[in-house]
């Protein structure tokens, strides 16, 4: 399996390790299986996250031109969707499981890592700590919309209460997926190269770009009301998130140096 992958994919393997400052390890055929997998599997979640953010769309102009009755519809369809998103996301963490498994029983030996890896070390504290508050903070500030007066406005936080719920769970099957899939390496430089790819893949599971997409659509509906507290706190909570991400992304280890200080450790 792990000498199937075509010539561009080791090209794309050299240049991702030379882009990552590892262009002192040679690109691999298994190298490059794993991150072909990892690049579509990536490319079917961009799609799935696309086709969500359509669906949230759709879900509250539907409501904006229906009854009440048909609202409720439209969000038990919009929860099966979330649910539908999850599973379909757990089923792709499936897919690069199996490729990882099936390259690892190449291996003429298996190497292990040095510590053992938990989300400190792939996420590290400060991206786990932002994807909470992240989280939380729209999430509040959604709840916090259910008080007013206007119902396209609640209508419109209910929504983004579910899309933020769906959300939140796939970031910890995405997570609990690179902590638990198998080791694939050899040597210390594919040992190294593998934690590497986990905390890639942890960093962009985490990423908020997917809450700020989600949270962008409906919210467009309290704008139709009087400026007030709420108006406020989410522009607040736009432009310090914002801030606090550019920050996290300058000052937080490059994934390569987190993966070389966890092969080297004693």
């Amino acid at each position: 399996m792990a000498n199937d992958s075509r010539p561009a994919d080791l090209e794309r393997a050299g240049a991702w390790l030379a882009g990552h400052g590892l262009a002192d390890v040679r690109p691999t055929p298994l190298l490059a299986t794993r991150l072909a997998v990892r690049r579509r599997t990536r490319l079917a979640a961009s799609i799935l996250l696309a086709a969500f953010i359509i669906a949230v769309a759709l879900t509250y102009t539907g409501g904006m031109v229906a009854g009440s009755g048909h609202r409720r519809w439209l969000l038990l369809v919009l929860t099966a969707l979330v649910a539908g998103l999850v599973l379909t996301q757990s089923r792709l963490d499936l897919w690069v499981r199996r490729v990882d498994r099936r390259a690892a029983a190449t291996l003429p030996r298996r190497a292990t890592h040095p510590v053992r890896l938990g989300w400190r070390t792939v996420l590290g504290p400060p991206r786990a700590a932002f994807a909470v508050i992240t989280f939380a903070g729209a999430a509040v500030l959604a709840a916090g919309t259910l008080t007013q007066d206007d119902p396209l406005a609640r209508y419109a936080a209910v929504i983004l209460l579910i899309g933020l719920g769906g959300l939140a769970v796939g970031a910890l099957v995405q997570l609990r997926h690179v902590l638990t899939h198998p080791v694939v390496a050899d040597d210390e430089a594919s040992l190294t190269v593998d934690v590497l790819m986990r905390v890639d893949d942890a960093r962009a599971g985490a990423a908020p770009m997917a809450v700020w997409s989600v949270w962008s659509l409906p919210v467009v509906s309290v704008f139709s009301t009087t400026f007030g507290w709420w108006h406020a706190a989410w522009l607040v909570f736009i432009v310090l998130s914002a801030v606090a991400h550019a920050l996290i992304e300058a000052r937080t280890e490059r994934s390569a140096m987190v993966a070389r200080h966890v092969t080297s450790a004693p």
